[in-house]
């Protein structure tokens, strides 16, 4: 310990100011060296086992995929465009020298390669290349023969290099490779060429020895030969000796004619010999015609190419030899005669496409003026040949990173009005980066500036950033060199770099900071994660999380609701674990999970089930009770939050509300609708007109909503009239919690103070429910005011909340310090870290504090943070802070000497977090730097630190990077695991390399350990899926013993038997299971069918145990599973157990799908069945009350209760709920018990009591929705007919009748009852009611099976189809 006090005080003298990093450079690509047209003759004769051998079948199988793999990149690119890019050669050989052992078919594919297909290439530097594989290829070991040479030679030809043919022959022969047919032909054309007559006759010679046959080849070789030695007449002449030898003229021959013609400028001759080619060969093929254009060009005479042009048929199947024509036409410097070309493309008539792109781009790599490319951008614009040549040429520019022409082209384009986008100054913030020229990262900003382009956060963070130390250094220096242009997406940046580069209480000053603009969650979330991944600061988390909880500034995603945005950070933050992630951070994330809960920071249901589900599949069971503590209580929705499916229309409402006025109709419930729809457009002038018109038909929640949207367009004085009127501070009637905050909000805005407390008194007095939405509305109040500077405001209102112990949280305190965390004051900062530590026992963002103070160099702090960290939790942690805050901030030789400290042990922990933390940050030389900076520290897992490695290699498929892994490992010499070689062997597999060692087969004895061999197991698996699962079980106890069977088996055996009731049969197995796999649990499908028997069976204690478990492990259960247990202990009375139930749902029954209505009936029928109906009453009535003000997730329906109530015969309680349906129908406008009151008495056959129903109450008549959903419901289960017949009896009117005669037909088709579906048929056509197509088919398919005739043409096409236009005709009538 003394030695470790000791290093800890000698490590704490090293932190003098330190110097900003500087940006990593690549080393400069070494200078391209000339080469002489003489080295591919450098070629070693053939040996006899020169060529290093390996095993057959490996070198092969590998250079065969290799080469496949080369081929058919090459290959796609010939068929496609004719041509190979450069940069798609360069890759593909760069591939093959990875391989160390090229093929002779890839090096012969690269050689070819390098001729005509490439376009873009001038002559000169094609042929440099052929020499550069070549040379290559053989250093590689390749092996050449004669195809290699002749590759080489068509190279030389389509290039026009010029060389000695007889040297080539002569090295040919050193070589000790012969040359072929091939081989002489190209020779005579090499001579040819250059109009050697004399030598290609002596090769002529050597094939006329050999009695090789002279082809067309030859003869067109010789008329190039003769004409340019000057014989024309004998290059004419060369066509009869042709026919005189048997070969005719082709393409090839006509084609040396004519370039022979254009050479010399002879526009006679040419077009003699085309039109004779037309009378004796019909046409000449448009290929060779461009060729003779390219020839006219180089030999200067470009007023002749007009007329060869006008013969070409310019055909779609010709675009990549045009495009090519044009391509090489601009290489070599013929971009005028290239466009007019390019002008000839508009015949293609193909829409759409930007036909120019191509020529745009080619002229911008071979450096076209930029007057020259303006131009040719304004007339392929006029020519509708390019849509928008100004973005692409800036593209082009961009992407060949010539700078200079892009900001000229932006210029261009805002003259031009065109749009400039930010991320047109990625491609230059790389170039620039990479050289690390700050000059040109500053010119591109000023540049974007003064074009009027506000640069995004993903530019400032990915592109700017990287090149300075930190945040703050790259403000300092943009600010110095006048580029400094505030805004949100610098704003973001900082956030973004301080967060993935780890510095989180720099993101907390910079999130708490009062000039930090609103800023979606959303941008910043990612980052984020991996901020706190990097980190073990607890109390840094839980501050960041409460300030984007409660600083309104953060919620800007559309819901604007807190929870959400947090619930998916949280989600994300979880998700982006990996297994052993979230097991060494367990605790930490406890802490986090309770530091969250005493914030009151709270998720939604959906997002805390996902979270459940990550913990669970990572193994912390443990962590999911503590997860609980996130879930937020029943979430409490305004009535103006109605979905925006079901907004109706405003003016449509108006229309209605009218209508219904005029007929002396009941307008409560439209006149609602109508001031919400309102309300969600914002449209306050329009609302008040509406309540102030039909103020006598307001109902309260009407009122509310007003309130509410008062508020939030800042007219207080409006919002307390309506309030005060209708809300007064003596009425038991209470607003709902979300409008008192939005009081009290808008109050403090406007300096009313005394107002914004008196709302608060009253909150308390009326027990308004505060929830953790309430909480945070809280902070974000007291947050507010403090941004705004109002120290009186923020005091007295926080005295307020506390002292009325409206809430009772830390959170609330933030925003009366958080004028000082926006000095950015680290001496200030640091105390209140530490002042945070002693009251809430916390340490927040260590890492990251540290990290920042060694980049400011303030070694006073430093040694003041080291020195409570050593007091609090010892000199070794002191020492791992101190290390990888060191490593994090590229200080490599002072981290050296922290981990050399004598004594400091391997902490296996620390070294995992840091690890993983440079693996989700892909911060790859720091990771290498901890793998090689640990090599001597005690006890430290090296195959484990490894394995960090190459998981990240893995991650960026880095083969390359993995391989010198390797190198590693053997130079450490180490015996590596079989998780690292499997590992490894992926990477490289992946990658198309060769794995160097024999991989071994992980778990597979494992597997078989667990899994039967024989048929048996498939067998039990069979026969589950065929329902006999009493066999499979027998089959199961047969084999017991003697092998053991796979997990899945058992889950698949133990949901059969209990689909098939048998429970105890399925107990067993699963008894079974769980001795022979260790920590087996049934999965939810499995957990949810066990529930089902078990209440079949009244076994509800046991299913209440089953349904615990899942829930607990972070699993859902079925809806089914659960719909039986609660229904069951309703039936039984079983209050205790019901709301036991009721507590263990609470967070999960939206999630479930149990609709708030079944808990609420369970629990009435329970009071109800123990006699205690008062009690019922008293409890159902308020629910029904708040239900109908939150209609998506309050109580609303009473059917349950009232068709238990009535099937068991309880006529009291039946009258009982009737006369509270009907009061809150008369008293509250709320019509949904009354209807499901109706709709009882209708299911029973009370037709009488149904009808005096309507009389008294009628305007539950216009519940549409409730009356489709019940004809639905009846028309799936045989025998209720009747019911929709008495509809139709009752409330004929106010039925749709094509709905309730399609869901009659239903009723008698299921019941199988043709007389009626014929009557019924009968009497739609009677009454002129248009049956819906679906239930015409229907009805067809019905008469055919009964044998009937179809009295009308049955619809043509399939159910499918109607079935869809039947759900859009429902949407219709609701």
């Amino acid at each position: 310990m003394a030695a470790l006090l000791s290093s800890a005080g000698r490590l704490r003298a090293l932190c003098p100011r330190l110097l900003p990093l500087l940006p990593l450079l690549r080393p400069p690509a070494p200078a391209r060296n000339t080469v002489h047209q003489i080295r591919f003759l450098t070629v070693a004769p053939q040996q006899e086992g020169s060529v290093k051998e390996e095993p057959v079948s490996d070198v092969q199988t590998r250079r065969t995929w290799q080469f496949d793999w080369a081929f058919n990149k090459l290959d796609n690119s010939v068929r496609k465009t004719g041509r190979i890019p450069k940069n798609l050669l360069l890759k593909v050989f760069d591939e093959i020298c990875k391989t160390g052992s090229p093929g002779s078919n890839q090096t012969l594919l690269l050689l070819r390669s390098c001729g005509a297909l490439l376009p873009e290439v001038l002559s000169p530097e094609r042929t440099e290349l052929a020499h550069v594989i070549w040379d290559k290829m053989k250093e590689l070991g390749a092996v050449y023969d004669t195809s290699h040479y002749n590759a080489l030679l068509k190279v030389y030809l389509q290039n026009e290099h010029k060389f000695s043919p007889t040297e080539f022959l002569a090295r040919m022969e050193e070589a000790n490779v012969q040359p072929n047919r091939v081989t002489y032909q190209r020779l005579i054309a090499a001579y040819c060429n250059e109009g050697d007559i004399e030598g290609a006759s002596e090769i002529l010679g050597f094939m006329k020895n050999k009695d090789l046959p002279i082809t067309e080849a030859v003869f067109s070789s010789l008329v190039k030969g003769h004409a340019r030695s000057g014989d024309i007449k004998s290059a004419e002449n060369i066509l009869s000796v042709m026919r005189m030898a048997g070969v005719e003229p082709g393409p090839d021959t006509y084609l040396s004619l004519l370039n022979v013609y254009a050479e010399k400028g002879d526009a006679d001759s040419m077009k003699k010999t085309l039109e004779q080619i037309e009378k004796t060969e019909g046409y000449l093929m448009d290929r060779v015609l461009m060729q003779v254009i390219f020839s006219l060009a180089k030999a200067g005479y470009p007023q002749y190419i007009e007329d060869i042009k006008e013969r070409i048929r310019f055909e779609k199947d010709l675009i990549p030899d045009a495009m090519n024509l044009c391509l090489t036409l601009i290489t070599h410097g013929f971009e005028d005669i290239s466009f007019h070309i390019l002008k000839s493309f508009t015949n293609f008539s193909r829409d759409n496409v930007d036909q120019g792109s191509f020529f745009l781009q080619h002229c911008v790599n071979r450096d076209m003026p930029v007057n020259k490319l303006k131009q040719f951008c304004k007339e392929l614009q006029e020519a509708k040949m390019h849509s928008a040549p100004l973005p692409f040429v800036l593209r082009c520019a961009l992407e060949a990173n010539k700078a200079a022409l892009a900001f000229d082209f932006m210029k261009m384009m805002k003259k031009e009005g065109l749009p400039l986008r930010p991320h047109y100054s990625w491609p230059l913030l790389v170039g620039f980066q990479k050289e690390n020229n700050l000059k040109g990262i500053f010119e591109v900003l000023k540049v974007m500036h003064d074009l009027g382009v506000e640069l995004d956060a993903d530019t400032y963070a990915d592109y700017v950033f990287k090149s300075f130390a930190d945040s703050e250094t790259a403000r300092a220096q943009l600010k110095k060199n006048g580029c400094l242009f505030e805004s949100v997406g610098l704003s973001v940046a900082e956030i973004r770099y301080e967060a993935a580069n780890g510095r989180l209480n720099n993101v907390l000053s910079l999130l708490t900071s009062a000039s930090t603009p609103r800023i979606d969650i959303r941008q910043i979330r990612s980052s984020l994660v991996l901020g706190f991944r990097s980190s073990d600061d607890v109390q840094l988390w839980s501050k960041i999380t409460e300030v984007l909880y409660k600083d309104e500034r953060y919620c800007l995603m559309p819901a604007a609701e807190p929870t959400e945005a947090v619930g998916y950070f949280l989600y994300h933050l979880i998700d982006s674990m990996s297994d052993s992630e979230v097991q060494a951070k367990e605790e930490r994330l406890r802490q986090y999970f309770h530091q969250l809960k005493k914030m009151n920071i709270v998720i939604p249901t959906t997002h805390y089930s996902g979270i459940c589900r990550l913990l669970d599949s990572s193994q912390v069971p443990e962590l999911i009770k503590d997860a609980r503590l996130l879930l937020s209580h029943k979430k409490i929705l305004s009535t103006d939050n109605i979905p925006e499916t079901a907004k109706p229309d405003v003016s449509a409402l108006e229309k209605k509300l009218e209508k219904q006025k005029a007929e002396n109709q009941p307008i409560t419930d439209v006149l609602k609708q109508l001031i919400h729809a309102l309300c969600e457009e914002e449209n306050m002038q329009k609302a008040l007109e509406v309540k102030a018109k039909y103020e006598p038909d307001m109902v309260v929640g009407g009122y509310a909503a007003l309130i509410n949207l008062c508020c939030r367009h800042d007219n207080v004085e409006e919002a307390m009239n309506l309030k005060e009127k209708v809300f007064p501070k003596n009425s038991p009637v209470a607003l709902d919690t979300q409008k008192y905050i939005a009081l009290v909000e808008v109050l403090g805005k406007h300096g009313r103070l005394e107002d914004a407390i008196n709302i608060l008194t009253e909150m308390k007095e009326k027990d308004v429910s505060i929830s953790y939405r309430t909480v945070a509305s809280f902070f974000r109040i007291l947050n507010a005011a403090a941004m705004r500077g109002e120290v009186e405001t923020v005091n007295r209102l926080h005295e307020t909340i506390v002292n009325l112990g409206l809430a009772e949280t830390a959170a609330l305190h933030s925003p009366l310090i958080t004028v000082h965390l926006e000095k950015d004051d680290m001496p200030a900062a640091l105390e209140a870290l530490i002042n945070c530590y002693q009251k809430y026992g916390k340490v927040l963002q260590l890492h990251n504090i540290y990290c920042r103070l060694i980049e400011k160099g303030d070694s006073d702090l430093l040694q003041k943070v080291s020195d409570f960290i050593s007091r609090e939790y010892g000199d070794m942690m002191a020492l791992y802070d101190l290390f990888f805050a060191f490593l994090q901030t590229g200080k490599y030789k002072e981290a050296r000497k922290v981990i050399e400290t004598p004594g400091l042990r391997a902490h296996s922990g620390r070294l995992q977090w840091f690890a993983k933390r440079c693996i989700s940050n892909n911060q790859m030389e720091v990771l290498e730097q901890l793998v090689e900076l640990t090599q001597n520290l005690f006890e430290c897992d090296r195959n484990q630190m490894y394995c960090y490695l190459l998981q990240l290699c893995d991650n960026n498929n880095d083969w390359k990077k993995a391989e010198a892994v390797w190198t590693k490992i053997q130079e450490e010499n180490l015996v590596p695991r079989a998780k690292t070689l499997t590992l490894l062997a992926q990477i490289l597999e992946k990658n198309g390399q060769v794995v160097p060692f024999e991989v071994p087969k992980v778990g597979r004895k494992d597997t078989e350990s667990i899994t039967l061999s024989g048929e048996e197991e498939r067998k039990i698996m069979m026969l589950c899926r065929k329902n006999n699962a009493k066999e499979a079980y027998s089959i199961f106890l047969k084999m017991r013993g003697k092998n053991e069977v796979h997990c899945d088996s058992y889950f698949t055996l133990i949901k059969a038997l209990l689909a098939q009731d048998c429970l105890e049969e399925a107990i067993k197995v699963k008894r079974i299971a769980e001795t022979h796999i260790k920590g087996f649990t049934l999965n939810s499908a499995a957990s949810s069918l066990l529930i089902i028997s078990q209440v079949r069976r009244d076994y509800l204690k046991d299913a209440m145990a089953v349904l615990k478990g899942i829930l607990d492990s972070g699993s859902l259960p079925s809806r089914s599973a659960v719909v039986a247990l609660i229904q069951s202990l309703a039936e039984k009375g079983d209050l205790k157990n019901l709301q036991a139930l009721k507590n263990m749902l609470e967070h999960t029954t939206k999630t479930v799908g149990i609709p708030a209505s079944l808990m609420a009936n369970a629990i009435a029928l329970a009071h109800t069945k123990n006699n205690g109906l008062d009690a019922a009453m008293e409890y159902l009535e308020p629910l029904l009350i708040s239900g109908a003000q939150n209609p998506d997730q309050g109580v609303q329906s009473i059917s349950y209760l009232l068709r238990k109530v009535s099937e068991e015969g309880l006529e009291p309680a039946l009258e009982k709920f009737g006369v509270m349906a009907e009061r809150l129908a008369s008293q509250y406008g709320i019509y949904r018990p009354v209807t499901d009151l109706f709709l009882q008495y209708v299911s029973a056959d009370r037709v009488e009591d149904a009808r005096s129903l309507v009389q008294r109450c009628g305007a539950f008549v216009e519940e549409k929705r409730t009356f489709i959903n019940f004809m639905a419901k009846s028309a799936s289960r045989p025998g209720q007919a009747k019911a929709i017949e008495t509809l139709l009896e009752l409330i004929p009117k106010h039925l749709d009748p094509e709905i309730a005669y399609f869901y009659l037909m239903k009723c008698y088709e299921l019941d199988g009852d043709v007389a009626s579906v014929k009557a019924l048929y009968e009497k739609t056509k009677e009454k002129k009611i248009q049956l819906h197509e679906l239930s015409l088919k229907s009805l067809a398919a019905f008469l055919k099976k009964a044998g009937e005739p179809v009295p009308f043409t049955e619809p043509p096409e399939t159910f499918k189809v109607y079935v869809e236009k039947w759900k859009k005709r429902k949407l219709e009538a609701l």
